[in-house]
């Protein structure tokens, strides 16, 4: 009779089970990000995964700790360092952060540019301010050594 070998069990499959065992939680938590930034949802529940994965190699069960609340500070934690690390280089009140993003996504959609301002509720003048406020991005330049 022929013994099949078998395959090692991978070092970090426990781990790795634990975190996909939790995937609606990732879900949930990109869903509420996706609402409020001009991200994609595919894209930040990506990051989501990763702060599960990281979350369940460290988590010790001990004590009765529960996994989830856990697992939700990483994966909140890791959109949350993506985001500011891929933010806006000002200040930009709430309100127009909205409008960019309701903007942007219509323009996705397929809405004229000029039709933009007319759909959000914004005069032209006041779209370009916000247009101009909001696409300002952080360039990290490597430190000269």
């Amino acid at each position: 009779m022929q013994h099949r070998r078998q395959r090692p069990v991978h070092p970090h499959a426990t781990a790795h089970a634990l975190a996909l065992a939790h995937l609606d939680l990732a879900d949930k938590i990109a869903g509420n990000f996706a609402r409020r930034t001009t991200h994609s949802f595919d894209d930040l529940r990506q990051l989501a995964v990763i702060g599960l994965l990281k979350a369940a190699a460290r988590f010790d069960g001990t004590g009765g700790r529960s996994f989830r609340p856990y697992a939700r500070t990483y994966a909140n934690g890791e959109i949350t360092h993506y985001l500011r690390e891929h933010g806006f280089a000002i200040k930009v009140p709430p309100s127009w952060r909205d409008h960019y993003a309701s903007g942007q996504k219509l323009l996705r959609e397929g809405c004229p540019p000029a039709e933009l301002p007319e759909r959000l509720g914004v005069t032209p003048e006041r779209w370009a301010e916000i247009s101009a406020a909001c696409s300002v991005r952080v360039v990290a330049l490597p430190l000269e050594t």
